[in-house]
């Protein structure tokens, strides 16, 4: 072979300096990755440092418990911002406490992992039909079956020969239900009513929708109108917690009745709910209120399918997507029912969020004493055949009520930074306030904090 020529070489060297060039840049990738690791490692063994520091011998995984099964359950969620105390730099903080977005129940779902996880490929549950066959054609069969395991688990409600329709949560349901009962009064507009203090959603949906078929009576307690009626209960109430029955009791009423809080974190289940129309909701069962899935316990299958009509026409179905995860979260609290034993009281969904609802109540009553300016209703207590265990109703809402020459409460609260619900909205006075008991942690401790110092400061 001949000498390599000048433009030869050129070659050799361009392609030398461009593999020391990769290999340099390799290895200063490697260095950047090993100490990223390193440096993360450091982070999350300072975490967990810190988590033992509150929970000794515990996992930053786990979820604490303290003392018997029935105190104060507190574990937390292992985020640095659940821990964080409630200090001065808190307090130009707006409290929003109007709404029931139910973010309390994200510590339990964290602490659950894969076990809630649902993978869905693109070609799957591509079709408008679950079930062509079943009344409700767009209800996923593995839905149904987990809303079913459920109630027998919790024993809250008959489904033995009921026809389940399903709804883009609580909301739709209670929609298709007015348009089912109303449809097939006859006489219209049928009167709807509902004994105060009412659940202000349903008044401004009857009167926002200005349908021909129903319209709002108002106060079931002071209805004396002839002819058929709609008389809404929900039990226990929104927003002041009681157990509830029907108030009209006259021959041609039809009733619907909501029992999105009927579940043991919030009351005793002391018998099986058994009517005609009974509306529920993943929202405050579970806490996932933007899966918008509900469902209805129909008795009557014309009815049922008026219903499914009414969401065919408004929406074509139901989101098979959050059914199927719906599906997977109610499979998750039965399953967490049936296996966890009493040594493991926070593998419970129930256990876990009655106990944490308990000691909600528990510092809220403690506020509220201390302040010297509010009341809160009183519950009696009964035996929950769920649990096994004797308890005070403790609601998802306070009812709360400014006593002494406090005329609006909602104005007054929002003077020290806390948002609520004007006892307008409900049909009753503006001394009471509905307030959501279920934000997350650092919200409601802020909340108590602030409650407990007004008396002082007034």
């Amino acid at each position: 072979m001949g000498k390599a020529s000048s433009y030869e070489w050129s070659y050799v060297w361009y392609f030398l300096g461009f593999s020391l060039a990769l290999n340099f840049g390799f290895l200063a990738q490697r260095y950047w990755e090993k100490d990223s690791c390193n440096c993360l490692r450091s982070m999350e063994a300072e975490e967990q440092k810190s988590l033992n520091g509150v929970f000794p011998e515990k996992g930053r995984d786990e979820v604490a418990v303290v003392g018997t099964a029935d105190e104060t359950l507190v574990g937390k969620m292992p985020a640095a911002a659940q821990f964080a105390a409630v200090n001065s730099g808190d307090d130009d903080r707006v409290i929003n406490l109007d709404h029931g977005d139910p973010t309390m129940y994200e510590k339990f779902w964290l602490q659950a992992g894969s076990k809630t996880t649902v993978t869905i490929s693109g070609w799957q549950y591509m079709s408008y039909f679950s079930d062509p066959s079943n009344v409700c054609w767009f209800l996923e069969p593995t839905l149904a079956k987990e809303i079913v395991r459920l109630h027998k688990i919790v024993n809250n409600a008959v489904t033995d020969n009921r026809y389940i329709v399903v709804g883009t949560g609580s909301t739709q349901l209670f929609q298709a239900a007015l348009y089912a009962l109303s449809a097939a009064a006859g006489t219209q507009p049928v009167s709807v009513v509902s004994a105060i203090p009412y659940y202000s959603f349903y008044r401004q949906v009857i009167e926002y929708l200005k349908s021909g078929l129903y319209k709002w009576a108002g106060d079931a307690d002071n209805y004396n109108e002839e002819g058929p009626y709609i008389e809404l209960v929900t039990s226990p109430n929104n927003p002041d917690g009681f157990m509830r029955q029907a108030k009209v009791n006259r021959s041609g009423g039809i009733l619907i009745h909501d029992f999105a809080y009927y579940w043991p974190q919030y009351t005793p289940i002391t018998s099986p709910a058994d009517h005609d129309v009974m509306l529920f909701t993943v929202s405050k069962s579970s806490g996932h209120a933007g899966m918008r899935i509900g469902w209805a316990l129909i008795k009557d299958q014309e009815v049922a399918k008026r219903m499914t009509k009414f969401i065919e026409l408004s929406s074509i179905g139901v989101s098979k997507d959050s059914q199927l995860r719906a599906a997977k979260i109610l499979q998750a609290i039965s399953d967490s029912s049936e296996q966890a034993t009493s040594a493991e009281a926070h593998k419970s969904f129930f256990e876990f969020s009655y106990h944490h609802m308990a000691e909600r109540w528990k510092q809220l009553k403690e506020a509220v004493k201390q302040s010297g300016l509010f009341t809160l209703p009183e519950f009696s207590s009964a035996f929950c055949e769920y649990s096994g265990r004797d308890f005070e109703t403790q609601p998802a809402f306070a009812w709360l009520k400014c006593e002494a020459d406090i005329q609006d409460c909602e104005s007054f609260l929002k003077g020290h930074k806390i948002l609520t619900r004007s006892g307008r909205h409900f049909g009753v006075s503006p001394n009471f306030v509905r307030v959501s008991m279920l934000d997350r942690d650092d919200n409601f401790h802020l909340f108590v904090k602030r409650l407990s110092m007004i008396g002082s400061q007034t």
